[in-house]
């Protein structure tokens, strides 16, 4: 899943290249796309685009006073294209057409149809179920604080930071990252941190955060590419060496995803049991 940020250079070069473009059509060929309808999709022709913004990992297009907030689940992509695309495509979720000819269009990889748009009028954006849960965006990172309390909770560090409850906009990619710069268990307890292990984290979170979207600055142009070149240290490069201590990186497969580690600066050494092989001894 796209995660803050790729939502958020997303956001920014959409809101470049798009600022004051007219809409002149919307359609949803994607038959589960629209979660609402009321006001119909039909309502954008005409309307131009004042700006594209983000709540967590979600992108919202403003439209004067409606807002089409998006959540592009796991596999979906938000992009502008210079020529419109066949009602055929079967990538094509929703698509915006722009009086000059683009389009902006929400496609979406794979078999499942997860990918979901809603119209609202923009002052019930906040307050929609999906945006109102959220806790407060990872980035620019929560005062020292108010980030200590939100991690020191009885959870393990590794799903507490991606429950988008607790903190918006960080994901199973980035956290691998954030654990492995702050050199903190995966499955160390928010509750057990000191006060220095507090600090580290906040800077783990400003550091990689920002110098994710500080790479996205520099390498990813107008034209929106379908996977962002990562500037990933740790994430899924489990059996590499550790690219500061050189120890060799290791994982715990889950069903949907890799945690990875450094067995010397973040578990004391030890080796986490894999659950692939825990599955295969019941």
């Amino acid at each position: 899943m796209p995660e803050l940020p790729e939502v958020e250079i997303t956001a920014r070069r959409l809101d470049r290249a798009l600022a004051d473009a007219q809409v002149e059509s919307a359609l949803a060929p994607g038959m589960v796309t629209m979660k609402t309808f009321v006001p119909p999709l039909d309502e954008l022709a005409g309307r131009s685009i004042t700006r594209v913004s983000r709540r967590g990992k979600m992108p919202v297009v403003e439209l004067g006073d409606l807002g089409l907030l998006i959540h592009l689940m796991s596999a979906g992509r938000l992009q502008l294209f210079d020529e419109r695309a066949s009602l055929r495509d079967k990538r094509s979720r929703l698509l915006l057409r722009i009086a000059d000819g683009r389009e902006l269009r929400l496609r979406e990889f794979g078999t499942q149809q997860r990918a979901w748009a809603k119209l609202l009028p923009i002052e019930e954006v906040e307050a929609d179920e999906a945006v109102a849960k959220l806790g407060p965006e990872a980035y620019p990172v929560p005062p020292l604080d108010e980030l200590a309390e939100i991690v020191r909770q009885p959870h393990h560090l590794h799903p507490l930071l991606r429950d988008q409850r607790t903190i918006a906009g960080i994901g199973r990619t980035w956290v691998d990252e954030i654990l492995w710069t702050a050199r903190l268990s995966p499955f160390r307890k928010g509750a057990e941190l000191s006060d220095e292990e507090v600090e580290g984290l906040h800077e783990a979170i400003d550091e990689v955060l920002g110098g994710a979207l500080d790479h996205y600055e520099e390498v990813v142009g107008d034209s929106l590419p379908d996977k962002a070149p990562m500037p990933l240290r740790v994430h899924r490069k489990h059996g590499e060496a550790c690219p500061r201590c050189g120890t060799t990186l290791e994982a715990v497969h889950f069903k949907d995803y890799v945690m990875t580690y450094c067995p010397q600066e973040q578990t004391s050494g030890r080796v986490l049991k894999d659950r692939r092989l825990s599955r295969l001894l019941k």
